[in-house]
């Protein structure tokens, strides 16, 4: 693995780290009010395209950090969408 790569790890662990309280914090207490689903969808798309390109380039650092936050962006859909007052 060379430095750049490193580099690319390293952006990865904390960008999807501070990614993830929300996540945890929307699960435990159910509030999606402050969420916007228009931004939660335009974000996944990007999120997705990310991961698609860093397969692409084969980045394996894109490719976990990606897959990641995939997976904690679909997570806060599910949410707003579950949890909203209709």
């Amino acid at each position: 693995m060379d430095s750049i790569e490193i580099i690319g790890f390293l952006a990865a662990v904390l960008t999807t780290a501070a990614f993830l309280p929300q996540v945890y914090k929307t699960w435990k207490t159910k509030d999606v009010s402050s969420l916007s689903l228009p931004m939660l969808i335009l974000f996944f798309i990007g999120i997705v395209s990310w991961l698609i390109y860093g397969v692409l380039k084969n980045s394996p650092s894109m490719i976990f950090a990606n897959s990641i936050t995939v997976i904690s962006s679909f997570l806060l859909m599910y949410f707003k969408i579950k949890y909203s007052k209709n």
